[in-house]
């Protein structure tokens, strides 16, 4: 696709269209030595309208190409979401001499003055995803009485030899199988009685994952909630923690929590088919947050995709529940390779602020800190002479806050200059931090992975210094590294 001039607050390293919207990440999948990611897109303006499948493939997951549209609306309704994988054994008799990629997605009908209707359909494609046919079948499962029923997570149950599929049914998941991604049936329900209901419950992905130290594993159901005006925090995504037997997931208690503690991290989805030989389950999720997605001041193009993240499991020490970890890709670790700034072994006072200079379109921060007895620890990033983030630590509180009122922009929604807040583990007295910033957003990681915040700015420079200090105390800063792209 042929590239156009450079607008405000595009990214440099994050995916983004070169025009026009996006929102949820589908369909994502690795084949042929590609990672593929498709998107919500709609072609014809900034603004939420009529869905497509945009496309996007990447080598890294760190540099995206931009290809043409995968998937158009059709006699069955627009293009929502769903996901793909890789059909290895030609259980759809699409492949009759080699594998090759299936998309499952919901198609959305729509008509004035009648109802919503929402079923599941499938296209599959013979050239790694350059072009796609539509299943002379679809919709493979049919409308039912509910009016949200729609994005489809489909895996491979090795064990079982069938597919599943984890898909949205208003404030529940459904989970159906199938021998052949044609015929589907109704195995179980979950979601009554438990979670969080502040939204229609959408974009649900079910994976297994290592407990870290251990050989044990458990089963992970993302569930994404869709905004409601009553919640402070707008659009996030939970995430429950349990067993899963093929057929029914039974969660190991009822505790609520966050995958993402900003307001910026929404329908974040996993790839399929990375291979057993790598090991990794990577997501990424939409950028943005449904609140104020509309009205966000990007000119020409609307929407963008998180850091790709690893993910696992860690058992806490303090009270022995079960949490994901994340941490950003270890590709991104040869993208910012480069020292651009550093500070070390400095005692950090209310007297002494510490400036670092670094005039850069994009970064990563990598802090230590210890001894933190202040009542906070600041970071500040000066956009340039006016606009500016503040993360605080709070070791008695044992909490991190960004707060992103003077860093731009935020007229456009009464609730995006609030403070965010995450709750830290560990020990009070130390900080292990990985802030990833780029033209319009800021990613915040405990260098454990045990919490993470995304946060959407909108700053005109991304950085020209960084500021370290302590209030009401003393903290000792072990080292404070500033990683640039080379």
């Amino acid at each position: 696709m042929e590239a156009i001039k450079k607008t405000a607050y595009r990214p440099l390293w994050h995916f983004a269209p070169q025009q026009n919207w996006i929102n949820d990440p589908n369909g994502l999948v690795y084949f042929n030595e590609e990672y593929h990611l498709f998107y919500q897109y709609h072609p014809h303006g900034s603004t939420w309208g009529p869905m497509h499948w945009g496309h996007a493939v990447s080598k890294d997951l760190v540099h995206w190409e931009e290809l043409a549209i995968a998937l158009y609306p059709d006699e069955n309704g627009t293009i929502f979401s769903g996901s793909a994988v890789v059909d290895w054994h030609n259980t759809t008799g699409f492949f009759p001499e080699e594998p090759g990629l299936v998309a499952i997605f919901t198609s959305h009908h729509e008509m004035k003055g009648e109802a919503v209707v929402q079923t599941q359909s499938l296209a599959y494609s013979h050239d790694n995803g350059r072009t796609w046919l539509k299943y002379e079948g679809n919709p493979v499962l049919g409308a039912t009485n509910r009016p949200d029923f729609r994005d489809p997570k489909v895996l491979w149950l090795k064990d079982s030899g069938k597919w599943l599929m984890a898909l949205a049914t208003g404030q529940t998941i459904s989970f159906y199988s199938s021998l052949d991604l044609k015929a589907w049936e109704l195995e179980s329900e979950f979601g009554d009685g438990i979670g969080f209901h502040g939204g229609v419950w959408e974009c649900p992905d079910l994976f297994q994952l290592t407990i870290e130290g251990t050989e044990d594993s458990k089963w992970v159901l993302f569930v994404s909630v869709g905004d409601n005006p009553n919640y402070q925090e707008g659009s996030r995504t939970q995430y429950f923690v349990g067993e899963f037997d093929g057929s029914v997931f039974t969660p190991d208690d009822d505790v609520l929590r966050w995958l993402d503690f900003g307001r910026d991290n929404y329908a974040g989805v996993s790839f399929s088919d990375i291979p057993e030989a790598d090991g990794r389950r990577i997501y990424t999720a939409w950028m943005s947050n449904w609140r104020y997605a509309n009205h966000v001041p990007s000119n020409g193009w609307r929407g963008s995709m998180t850091v790709a993240r690893t993910l696992g499991l860690k058992r806490l020490e303090e009270n022995g529940e079960i949490v994901i970890v994340q941490h950003p890709v270890e590709e991104l670790e040869t993208y910012f390779s480069r020292v651009a700034a550093e500070a070390k072994d400095l005692l950090l006072t209310d007297g002494r602020k510490e400036v670092i200079d670094c005039e850069l379109d994009a970064f990563e921060l990598r802090l230590e800190a210890e001894q933190i007895e202040a009542r906070e620890l600041d970071i500040i990033i000066h956009h340039n002479e006016k606009h500016y983030t503040t993360i605080t630590y709070s070791a008695q509180e044992q909490n991190l806050t960004l707060l992103r009122e003077h860093a731009g922009p935020n007229d456009f929604s009464d609730m995006f200059a609030q403070p965010q807040q995450m709750k830290l583990h560990g020990s009070k007295d130390r900080l292990s931090l990985r802030i990833l910033a780029d033209a319009a957003s800021i990613e915040l990681f405990l260098a454990d992975g045990s919490a993470a915040m995304t946060s959407l700015i909108f700053p005109d420079q991304t950085c020209r210094k960084i500021t370290l200090y302590a209030i009401d105390g003393t903290a000792q800063l072990v080292s404070c590294t500033v990683l640039a792209a080379e």
